[in-house]
């Protein structure tokens, strides 16, 4: 398991990541604007990735961990780990997802990464139409 992203739940988008960007060596990854969200991922030179995205609650943290096998991985911390799943397996760009959380409220995410260049494949493609490529 290996810690992928930060998953930063903000107001604005728009106004978020400039002060994310002034963060030494910040610099953007890529952008989508697409089914009524906006979803930035802001690289501070190493893993994890922040990605701010204003369709989660605004202050929310959700770290998602990388896993080879999200069937297996679920298993085992449900299984007497202390988690149940909250939402998912659901449909990421990357692979699937599943969100757990224990009795303390505290959330997690699981993410199987089959397309780890999705992102960046799809932010680099000029024709796509999601993409937003220019600075706040």
């Amino acid at each position: 398991m290996e810690l992928r992203y930060f998953y930063v739940g903000v107001e604005n988008t728009d106004a978020e990541l400039p002060r994310w960007l002034a963060l030494p060596n910040a610099t953007v990854r890529w952008r989508f604007r697409r089914f009524g969200a906006d979803v930035a991922c802001v690289d501070l030179g190493a893993r994890p990735f922040v990605l701010l995205a204003d369709h989660r609650p605004a202050g929310s943290v959700l770290p998602l961990y990388a896993v080879d096998d999200l069937a297996s991985a679920t298993r085992e911390l449900t299984d007497g780990g202390g988690w149940e799943v909250e939402l998912g397996p659901v449909g990421t760009p990357e692979g699937d997802a599943t969100v757990l959380q224990n009795d303390d409220g505290v959330e997690i995410a699981l993410l199987q990464v089959d397309r780890p260049n999705q992102m960046e494949d799809a932010y680099a493609s000029p024709g796509n139409d999601h993409a937003v490529r220019s600075a706040p």
